[in-house]
């Protein structure tokens, strides 16, 4: 290759930066392949190395080769070099550094390099496309950590500095991280009108990255609705433009993982009408009525077609992400994988699953996936609640180790701005609470409230499911014991108080004890009484040998 390749000329540089800013993708990246010969050979004393290094980490963002490229060419620069170099040719190291971080999920690392450039943004009024790429990018790593006000505040000022330059494409694309939030924080209507304008302004650009997560966030959209069908085809149409700039991109893996998501709900869906037949069938049959088997023998067909869609692309996506070494990506596909086995039965993968995913995201300080991963815990717990039969002890290790996890969700999540995930928190707290073993409507109302307070919007997927089912629960289990009916209208019969107070005694204090953990001690502690009378009367009432 000749010299001439191997130099970084300004001119070269301003094409690049045009190419970016325009969304010219393919003309850009054919102009870095054509200067190949400095990703392995890059002096960096020459003129505009450290300047080449911030474009390349801001083309390898949008699709051309892999992150490690950056990390490889960033490696040339040490400490010694650094030191001379001018202040916005060191600006465009830092922010390459701050790219390599955001890649490998180290948000705070990330954020620390893009606060310094940030800093300086006085000094950088002759380069204000670095500090909006720097605002996005910081916009990106909050929303990792699930810290959507900020988040947004950082995007929106991105948005507005491409704006000013005149850099219309260059702004769509921070827009679509700008309607994720409102979606997130669950204004859809906002979340689809900002979704229009950026694809309006994108639509004849070759971004095939952006493009795909446009169509990644409709099928998100979609899916919350519950418009399932329209979810598919949106994230099919995702991998689609994400295969064109990289068979193996890492956003590939997003979507499939999303497209598993969505045909496990649908076969859930099928699974209620197999269910609900099955029934209908029993009671003609009781009745010694015929009943038609209708569809049956289709509905499990494509019931069973779903869900080895939804593993093989789960694979598929767990291959790619394992390549990028993605934490969340992975930690998510154990979780989906999780769900499935969980709606087999099949508890005890569905918890290794749950685990695997927990101790992945903890490696990262990821709480949005642990969050998530401790939910599907409470509900695999909750599930071996409901397998226990009679008075089994196992019953109420499984209980308090529902509600342990439910409780640890909801101080992850608190962490973070994700409402939604607050909300399902509370819904499975509430859930445990109504469980067979706790059976305290009370606690389960509290949860309840917090929930909805939470959720916002009127969604059809599965967790909107699970609140109306805590709903139904919590008013079903309202009802008072008819003979504290009665005692409060009055109707006390011939009984003295001493009586009354003993009756009271045998219906509460079993109660509270289950919810102690069978531990007189606690109950004693509670209530202000003596632990041989807690003894005595958990004994009359047959719940102590």
């Amino acid at each position: 290759m000749s010299l001439e390749a191997c130099e970084i000329s300004d001119d070269f540089l301003a094409l690049l930066k045009q190419d970016l800013v325009h969304r010219r993708v393919g003309q850009g990246m054919t102009r870095l392949q054509e200067r190949s010969c400095l990703f392995s050979a890059l002096d960096p004393e020459q003129k505009n190395a450290a300047r080449f290094a911030g474009y390349l980490a801001q083309w390898v963002d949008i699709g051309f080769q892999r992150p490690a490229l950056v990390k490889q060419v960033i490696s040339r620069f040490p400490t010694s070099i650094r030191s001379r170099l001018p202040l916005c040719d060191y600006l465009h190291l830092r922010l390459a550094e701050g790219m390599i971080a955001m890649a490998e999920e180290a948000t705070d690392d990330a954020i620390h390099h893009l606060d310094f450039v940030l800093s300086l943004n006085q000094e950088m009024q002759e380069d204000k496309e670095l500090l909006a790429i720097a605002n996005f990018w910081k916009g990106r790593c909050l929303r990792m950590k699930g810290e959507y006000d900020d988040s947004l505040a950082f995007a929106v000022k991105g948005r507005d500095l491409a704006t000013e330059l005149g850099h219309e494409p260059m702004a769509a694309v921070m827009r679509v991280l700008e309607s994720w939030l409102y979606f997130q924080k669950g204004n859809e209507a906002r979340a689809l009108q900002i979704l229009h304008d950026a694809e309006a302004a994108l639509s004849e650009t070759d971004d095939h990255l952006t493009l795909g997560n446009m169509q990644s966030s409709y099928g998100r959209i979609a899916r919350r609705q519950g418009r399932y069908q329209h979810a598919i085809e949106y994230f099919t149409a995702a991998i689609h433009h994400y295969r064109q700039r990289d068979p193996r991109h890492r956003n590939i893996a997003r979507s499939l993982n999303n497209l598993a998501n969505v045909k496990r709900l649908i076969a859930l869906q099928l699974l209620r009408k197999i269910d609900a037949d099955a029934a209908r069938r029993r009671k003609a049959a009781s009745k010694g009525r015929a009943s038609e088997n209708g569809g049956k023998a289709q509905h499990r067909d494509r019931f069973e077609q779903l869900r080895e869609e939804a593993v093989a692309e789960l694979q598929e996506a767990a291959g790619i992400y394992e390549e990028y070494r993605n934490h969340h990506g992975l930690g998510s596909v154990h979780l989906s994988y999780g769900f499935l086995h969980l709606d087999n039965g099949d508890l005890e993968h569905a918890d290794a699953e749950a685990k695997t995913a927990f101790r992945l995201g903890e490696e990262k300080g990821d709480h949005i996936l642990m969050a998530r991963a401790r939910l599907l815990n409470c509900m695999i717990e909750n599930a071996r609640v409901e397998e226990e039969i009679g008075e089994s002890a196992e019953r109420g290790i499984h209980a308090r180790e529902a509600q342990d996890c439910a409780h640890e969700a909801i101080e992850l999540a608190r962490q973070t701005q994700n409402r939604r995930l607050l909300a399902d928190s509370y819904i499975w707290q509430g859930l445990t609470y109504c469980n067979r073993f706790f059976d305290d409507p009370e606690s389960a109302r509290q949860s309840y409230d917090q929930a909805t307070a939470f959720a916002k919007g009127n969604h059809a997927d599965g967790s909107w499911e699970d609140l109306d089912l805590l709903k139904n629960k919590v008013l079903r289990s309202g009802r008072v014991s008819p003979v504290l009916r009665a005692w409060s209208q009055g109707a006390i019969g011939d009984k003295t108080f001493q009586q009354l107070s003993e009756e009271f005694a045998e219906l509460v204090i079993p109660k509270i004890w289950e919810r102690e953990g069978r531990k007189v001690s606690r109950v004693a502690s509670r209530l202000s009484m003596s632990p041989k009378k807690v003894r005595r009367i958990l004994s009359r009432v047959g719940r102590r040998k």
